[in-house]
């Protein structure tokens, strides 16, 4: 499938290029919305309004939706106030309102200007609900229907208004707003009688989200019963609109693009990678850089404070990487595991002892599997290969003992932290990797040295 869209943008740019304009519009009217915005992210920003303008209309909001800000920004500033308001009347209200959402003050103004007095109505009641909440990425265009029409004139009125809406699939039956129930268009197609009122076929329990709801949550109730989409209920319980399929699976991209930020300990951005100049990527990198490099402040302090037990036992040096590096890998394998069962509604607080119960059977199993291995290699690889006859028996028990102990703390931390987090109102994608491994780096080297001291000196 990518070479197949790689192939596609090159045989459109030879078209662009030839200025063979009826032959493009023709292949560009057969593709997908999706496609025709991967083209136009790869094209020079000058030649994308021409390309842009042989599409239908349709397709061409279709298209729009899909690009990125910048070049969405880039393309209403070349447009005319007809061609804008053309544009703006083609988008889904949800589409409409990120654009306003996204664009400067500027552009704004001129789109709200170009935009039908019922989509500004619509598009400022997206835009009052708070940012990441199920109002803020619903859409108002849904078919609803009144209880008591019957089955024939409910698929009349499908017919009469559902070009406008997202989803015609599943309809919503309300009562001066209020949500009753829902009935979806096979079931109406399918009744034995069409003369039969809507609410004798209606699915009374309906499955809602709240407009204040999280729209990570809401992207999770979609995808656990598979719904296409979701009705939205305002604090009255007044149906105000529904949150599709495909605005959840933006969601989840976005916030899995989020969470893998910060766990890689870098600040979220908006923009896509090629998008990002040096100085974007070096915004969203420093401050976290910053923070580790001066944590690791108390790791230098630990090792200058056991200064002379290192003098006398030199060896002890070589070892350090080795236990930092597996607690760090320790910890980041637990707190990953429990960061995702959060995210995915697995876990609660409630489930802490559990969740620490398990990983301390998890870590005795890897630290004794991995101090086994640790004294063969000392032994038989750094003792007898490399000949250091400083090595001692005794030296690589404390170096395992250490080992299978640092294991133990960082699992417990790598699950306590996360879950912490999420109580206390904090991401828990934050206290991932970068955060964990500065901690177990510290605990790992007091462990290592006490157990040195208590044995070899």
């Amino acid at each position: 499938m990518a070479e197949h869209v790689v192939t596609l943008k090159k045989s459109l740019k030879k078209l662009l290029d030839e200025k063979k304009y009826q032959t493009l519009k023709d292949v560009l009217a057969t593709m997908n919305g999706a496609d025709i915005a991967a083209v136009f992210e790869d094209l020079e920003e000058e030649r994308t309004p021409l390309l842009f303008r042989l599409l239908p209309k349709e397709l061409a909001a279709e298209a729009f939706a899909e690009l990125s800000p910048e070049l969405q920004e880039h393309l209403i500033t070349g447009f005319s106030d007809k061609e804008l308001h053309e544009l703006v009347s083609e988008l889904y209200v949800d589409d409409a309102a990120d654009l306003v959402e996204e664009m400067p003050a500027s552009v704004v103004k001129r789109i709200l200007a170009q935009a039908d007095p019922e989509m500004r109505r619509e598009i400022n009641q997206i835009l009052r609900y708070p940012e990441n909440s199920a109002g803020s990425i619903m859409t108002t265009e849904y078919v609803s229907l009144h209880p008591e029409m019957t089955i024939a004139e409910a698929i009349q009125r499908i017919r009469r208004t559902g070009v406008d809406k997202e989803t015609i699939y599943t309809c919503y039956v309300t009562k001066d707003r209020k949500l009753l129930g829902t009935v979806s268009v096979k079931d109406m197609l399918l009744a034995a009688d069409e003369n039969i009122p809507v609410s004798e076929i209606m699915d009374e329990h309906v499955i809602f989200v709240n407009t204040l709801t999280d729209q990570e949550e809401v992207a999770q109730t979609l995808s656990k019963y598979n719904f296409l989409a979701l009705p939205v209920v305002d604090t009255d319980g007044r149906m105000v609109g529904i949150v599709t399929f495909d605005d959840a699976m933006d969601v989840l991209v976005e916030e899995t693009t989020e969470d893998i930020e910060k766990m890689a300990g870098m600040l979220p951005s908006e923009k896509s990678y090629l998008r990002s100049s040096p100085f974007d990527l070096f915004k969203h990198r420093i401050p976290w850089l910053m923070l580790l490099m001066v944590s690791a402040t108390f790791t230098g302090m630990i090792i200058t404070g056991f200064e002379s037990a290192l003098a006398a036992q030199v060896v002890l040096t070589a070892f350090i990487p080795m236990l930092m590096d597996t607690g760090g890998n320790s910890g980041s394998q637990a707190s990953v595991t429990v960061i995702r069962a959060l995210s995915l509604g697995e876990l609660e607080f409630g489930d802490l002892p559990e969740v620490v119960w398990k990983e301390i059977q998890t870590a005795v199993l890897c630290g004794v599997a991995l101090a086994s291995l640790c004294f063969a290699k000392i032994m038989l690889f750094d003792r007898l290969l490399l000949g250091n006859t400083d090595i001692t028996p005794l030296t690589a028990f404390v170096v395992c003992a250490t080992m299978a102990v640092t294991v133990l703390i960082a699992k417990i931390v790598g699950c306590i932290l996360p879950m912490a987090a999420k109580k206390m109102g904090f991401d828990p994608a934050v206290m991932a990797s970068p955060f964990i491994t500065t901690i177990v780096d510290a605990l790992s080297l007091l462990v290592y040295f006490g157990i040195a001291s208590a044995i070899l000196f």
